[in-house]
Parts: C-alpha cells; sequence; structure tokens
C-alpha cells in the first residue's frame, strides 16, 4: 500500500470529520469511499460513452434506428411486465 499525501483546507477537513462522525467512520475511510466512488463513477461513465459512441457510429454507417413509438411502446410493456417484441 502506498501513502498519499493531500492538501486540503481547514473548512473540507471539518466537513469530512462531520461527513464521517455521521456515518461512524473514521475521516481516512469515508476519504478512501469518497475517491473509490469517484473512480468507479468514471469508469462508468467512460463504458458509458463508449457504448454510446458505437452505437452512434453503427447508427451513422447503417442509418437504421427504431421509431420513438416503437421504443415507446416496448418500454412501456416491459414496464408492465409484459415480453415485448
Amino acid at each position: 500500500m502506498v501513502r498519499i499525501t493531500i492538501r486540503i483546507e481547514d473548512n473540507l477537513k471539518e466537513r469530512i470529520a462531520a461527513a464521517a462522525d455521521r456515518l461512524r467512520k473514521t475521516p481516512h475511510a469515508f476519504v478512501l469511499d469518497a475517491i473509490a466512488q469517484s473512480v468507479e463513477h468514471t469508469e462508468l461513465d467512460d463504458v458509458f460513452h463508449r457504448v454510446a459512441e458505437k452505437r452512434w457510429a453503427n447508427l451513422l454507417a447503417t442509418g437504421k434506428s427504431v421509431l420513438w413509438e416503437e421504443a415507446k411502446a416496448w418500454i412501456e410493456a416491459r414496464s408492465r411486465g409484459e415480453r415485448a417484441p
């Protein structure tokens, strides 16, 4: 395990301590969790954007898409627990 030193404003340090206390965590554990959540969020965003870019490129290349009315009907059927075509 490596050690990282960061500098934060006194006000933020106090807010971290208060938030950690409310969650019954140490400030150290709170900061580690916050960093892990931020990294996970960034990684999920990257995956989302790669998928979106691939789908957009496919749409531009093929011109194939689904009409909104059909997509809406599919979503509504699935929300009712029905199998949708």
